[in-house]
């Protein structure tokens, strides 16, 4: 899982790092061009010390060696080859970087100029140990300063996001009053003509579009609800006038109940959608409670012809009463999806609805479900297999929509025991 900066970090530390490395790379570049410059520096003076002395010896063979403006020069008695190193003598025309002992019997670093001409050698020996000293000290300021350099561009860093930030988190607070206040409100004239300036404006159109969207939305569910209720009404009031006639037939008249219990679904189907729809925007209402024992008892009565010639059984077991704050058409729709899905996928066998402590479980002996699919089953569109390849299509998606309105806990899961499957619902 990536970790989530915020902006005004990620800006920080990309100023503080850029800070950082850019003076650092000047610390590198200007100490490698000092070190090449110095070299090439005294590395000339020393060769054109050598060159002298060479030059000097051949002109005057008995006088004293010229004195060196690196090195003191040698007396007569000194200007003969065995008073020299060794390791000097086989030295070619050029500088040399030697390590020797000095007088205080520490190692030193020492640059050896050496110039051959007519059988004369001449040597011009450098101690730079002193400078490579000095070299270090510059190289400690150095990095110091590169340190100090990057804390300064923290500190930059620090200022320029606060500064760059802020219409940023000004639209932000404003976007937040929106949600508190419940009312939307241009945002474009707060803000300068810049890039979040743009921002509001092109969100000002946005929310323009969405308060427009919203306002068809509820005009069609004020439209939807009157269009709906009304032949639903006239049907349950038909077939109950219907039941009334004596003249009737068992047969007609168990088939005017189902027209009856149909109807009375379709009712609160309608009922609960257009709460739905409703409550997604403003919020569940909490004001109605229901008997969860009672509802499940009518929602099986109803189911109960979806069982013809089964050898199926329908229980209600209620291990403890509960209670609900939530209307009884939102419950009805839920256990009906659930209950009806076990009734149909269950060809033999029993279905057992049992009501206990805070939840309440449809379990069934059908053919059930596999543990990767009990989550899929809740998506919109998504069929269960089985009775025929047919399956909850959008009734699941409804019921998981309707329990998080409600904060319930539904979901599916197979049985351990036996074939089957276990749908549950916890309340809140």
């Amino acid at each position: 899982m990536q970790s989530r900066r915020k902006l005004r970090f990620r800006l920080v530390v990309s100023f503080a790092l850029f800070g950082f490395g850019l003076s650092a790379l000047f610390a590198f570049a200007a100490l490698n061009i000092r070190s090449r410059v110095e070299d090439q520096l005294v590395n000339s003076s020393l060769i054109d010390d050598a060159k002298y002395a060479n030059q000097f010896a051949q002109a005057h063979p008995d006088a004293p060696g010229p004195g060196s403006r690196l090195i003191t020069g040698m007396t007569k008695s000194e200007r003969t080859l065995y008073k020299a190193p060794l390791a000097w003598q086989n030295l070619d025309t050029g500088v040399h970087d030697i390590n020797e002992m000095g007088e205080d019997g520490s190692s030193h670093h020492y640059k050896l100029a050496v110039y051959r001409e007519n059988g004369i050698i001449s040597f011009v020996r450098y101690d730079v140990s002193r400078e490579e000293l000095g070299k270090r000290q510059l190289i400690i300021s150095v990095i110091g300063a590169v340190f100090l350099f990057g804390l300064l561009s923290l500190a930059i860093g620090l200022w320029l996001s606060r500064k760059v930030l802020k219409p940023v988190s000004e639209l932000a607070r404003r976007l937040r009053d929106f949600r508190k206040n419940g009312k939307a409100e241009p945002l474009a004239p707060h803000f300068a003509d810049d890039e979040v300036g743009e921002l509001a404006f092109a969100l000002d159109e946005y929310s323009q579009r969405l308060t427009a969207m919203v306002e068809r939305d509820r005009e069609f569910n004020s439209d939807v609800s009157h269009e709906l209720r009304t032949p639903l009404a006239v049907i349950s009031s038909t077939t109950e006038l219907l039941q009334g006639s004596p003249d009737l037939t068992d047969k007609l008249r168990e088939r005017l109940k189902r027209i009856e219990r149909s109807s009375r679904q379709a009712a609160e189907l309608v009922e609960a959608l257009l709460l739905l729809s409703r409550a997604e925007r403003r919020g569940p209402t909490r004001g109605e409670t229901t008997e969860v024992s009672k509802v499940a008892a009518d929602v099986i009565e109803s189911q109960r012809p979806q069982m013809r010639d089964k050898p199926l059984e329908v229980e209600l077991i209620v291990k403890q009463q509960v209670s609900v704050n939530a209307p009884a058409s939102v419950l009805s729709v839920a256990l009906t999806n659930l209950i009806g899905n076990a009734i149909k996928y269950t060809l033999e066998g029993r279905v057992t609805v049992e009501v206990s402590a805070g939840r309440i479980e449809v379990i069934d002996t059908g053919p059930g479900i596999k543990p990767e699919d009990a989550e899929r089953l809740f998506q919109r569109g998504v069929r269960g297999e089985g009775a025929g390849g047919s399956g909850a299509g959008l009734g699941l998606a409804i019921v998981r929509r309707l329990c998080d309105l409600y904060a319930w806990d539904v979901s599916m899961r197979p049985r351990s025991d036996t074939n089957g499957a276990i749908a549950s619902i916890v309340f809140s």
